[in-house]
């Protein structure tokens, strides 16, 4: 393939992943047009075309039966040049870490531990980066992070750091009203968290109620909050009843500002906290430190 074409190749790949070539332009740091007339060079180089543009519908563009065949190896083929882009560059020598983590996990688990790894490491200027999307580990020059999910993401190598487990929480003063039986959640507002996707796993009330054979619970009311941190806050400002998942709830119920609601059905989930870097990468000295002390704190709050 001519290099001339490269540009083509990466308009497509970030048109693809986001659907949109308005998307792709702002990531790429050109105009949509520019996308556009990228996407049209390839496309008549190749003899096909590689998207379907619709003049309605949640995405304007749809890929075409070539294009979702080839686009996996095409996002793999721009990670192995960013990967060996990165072996040419001299050692990290840059005293800055970059750590990427979710709003949630650093408000109410990192942010109160952090101070003890830059006391051990002043040589290092750390960086938190605590977007609620998913970052891209290579292109926005991220070192390492923490992950909520199943430990399997694409580019990236992932280590477990700590499993969770998901039961009520409620204030003391929400709990001093009566919640004596699950039949009491009946009549208390209910919290949700809307931070994960349906497909990640993570349980709705719905499902919860559901697993205790309770049936007559109206799970489409109650605030819906899309941080977890957040739906933590209003359960301790008396606003209902959440659904804590461990991990973050742990200090709060610690210091009483949250109850506990039935210990005995507190359930296990698929869904765990990874430490993830770049994948086939040299992990700097940095980063290894880094790594080792959440694994050592996270043996340590045990």
């Amino acid at each position: 393939m001519k290099l001339s074409h490269l540009n083509g190749l990466k308009a497509f790949e970030a048109s693809a992943r986001h659907l949109s070539f308005s998307l792709a332009a702002k990531e790429l740091n050109v105009t949509p047009a520019a996308i556009g007339q990228q996407v049209k060079l390839l496309e008549e180089w190749l003899g096909i075309s590689l998207f379907e543009r619709r003049s309605s519908g949640a995405s304007r563009l749809v890929l075409t039966k070539e294009a979702t065949q080839g686009l996996p190896e095409i996002i793999r083929g721009f990670t192995h040049l960013s990967q060996g882009l990165e072996l040419l560059k001299p050692a990290d020598i840059s005293p800055v870490l970059t750590v990427a983590v979710s709003p949630a996990f650093a408000a109410k688990w990192l942010l109160m531990r952090i101070d003890d790894f830059q006391m051990s490491h002043p040589e290092w200027d750390l960086r938190l980066d605590t977007n609620i999307r998913t970052v891209d580990y290579l292109a926005e020059s991220i070192d390492i992070g923490v992950r909520y999910g199943k430990g399997n993401w694409e580019g990236l190598e992932a280590s477990l750091l700590m499993t969770e487990s998901i039961f009520p929480v409620c204030s003391p003063e929400l709990f001093n009203k009566g919640i004596d039986k699950l039949g009491s959640l009946v009549h208390l507002p209910l919290l949700h968290d809307l931070s994960l996707p349906k497909e990640s796993g993570f349980p709705s009330w719905n499902s919860w109620f559901e697993q205790h054979e309770i049936y007559n619970v109206n799970t489409d009311k109650g605030l819906k909050i899309n941080n977890s941190a957040s739906v933590i806050q209003a359960a301790i400002s008396g606003q209902g009843i959440a659904l804590g998942r461990s991990v973050l709830v742990q200090d709060d119920l610690d210091c009483g500002r949250l109850v506990q609601l039935f210990p005995d059905l507190e359930c296990s989930i698929e869904l765990a906290y990874y430490v993830v870097w770049k994948k086939n990468g040299l992990m700097s000295d940095k980063v290894k430190a880094f790594k080792e002390w959440l694994q050592q704190q996270m043996i340590e709050t045990r």
